[in-house]
């Protein structure tokens, strides 16, 4: 078995183990508090095994053999977002904010205007199945550049416009985090383009993230901004990403 393999079959024991037993994982157990610390030196062992800039695999346009399959929310029905589809995104910008020096406004034009990267590599699903498609977008690296983010600044924190849960408290929105080794990995793009075309509303219209050493709910769907923080500690209940918020694995390297 190689590196890569050895990952995945840890990430899915986890992941088995997240769909059994959520009810165990709810508030702040023990086992919950010791998943976190495997969580933590799964990162620290990706990070020393693999590096900084170790790269995913990129496939062939003969490994495409289906369209790519929507998962999550597929078409969110917040307000803003139903008025920027209907305007055909013309209205769309996305912001940078929170640790930069420069905080940005960018338009889809914007960013299709900056250099260009494609890659075809495969979306590894934790509930199982995975699909190979053709990305196309603007490296992270080079928007993050652009903002210039200051010392203090360890992670990249995206807010999406789809709505997970509607309760009592309110509405609670997706939300995903990176450190910035994997923000500025070679391979991580804001994707606008999927096989050929513009992205698919199901697939994340009109802004993606892909971080293709990643498992697939860490690639936040309809950004609209990335902040730049020095902690996880001030979004959601702390641990980083809607779905890690609830037992699942922050970092979820593959």
């Amino acid at each position: 078995m190689n590196r890569r393999m050895v990952l995945r079959a840890g990430a899915t024991g986890a992941a088995v183990l997240g769909l059994s037993a959520c009810r165990i994982l709810d508030g702040d157990t023990s086992l919950r508090r010791a998943m976190a610390s495997a969580n933590g030196l799964t990162w620290r062992v990706q990070r020393a095994l693999a590096g900084g800039r170790s790269l995913a695999r990129e496939y062939a346009e003969a490994d495409i053999r289906q369209g790519m399959r929507p998962n999550g929310v597929t078409d969110p029905d917040a307000a803003d977002y139903l008025a920027l589809k209907a305007g055909g995104w013309a209205d769309y910008r996305l912001r940078v904010t929170g640790l930069v020096a420069r905080p940005l406004s960018l338009s889809l034009a914007d960013l299709r205007a900056m250099p260009v990267r494609s890659q075809i590599t495969r979306h590894d699903c934790v509930e199982g199945w995975s699909c190979i498609a053709r990305w196309t977008g603007t490296p992270l690296g080079l928007v993050l550049d652009l903002a210039r983010p200051l010392v203090a600044a360890r992670y990249a924190v995206f807010h999406c416009f789809d709505t997970i849960e509607r309760g009592l408290a309110g509405e609670v929105k997706y939300y995903e985090s990176h450190d910035l080794i994997d923000a500025w990995h070679p391979q991580t793009i804001l994707a606008w383009g999927m096989n050929g075309t513009d992205l698919p509303v199901a697939n994340g219209a009109p802004l993606r993230l892909r971080v293709e050493r990643a498992l697939g709910y860490k690639h936040a769907k309809y950004i609209h901004t990335i902040e730049l923080a020095d902690s996880l500690a001030g979004f959601g209940t702390g641990r980083g990403s809607y779905w890690a918020d609830r037992g699942y694995d922050w970092y979820a390297g593959i």
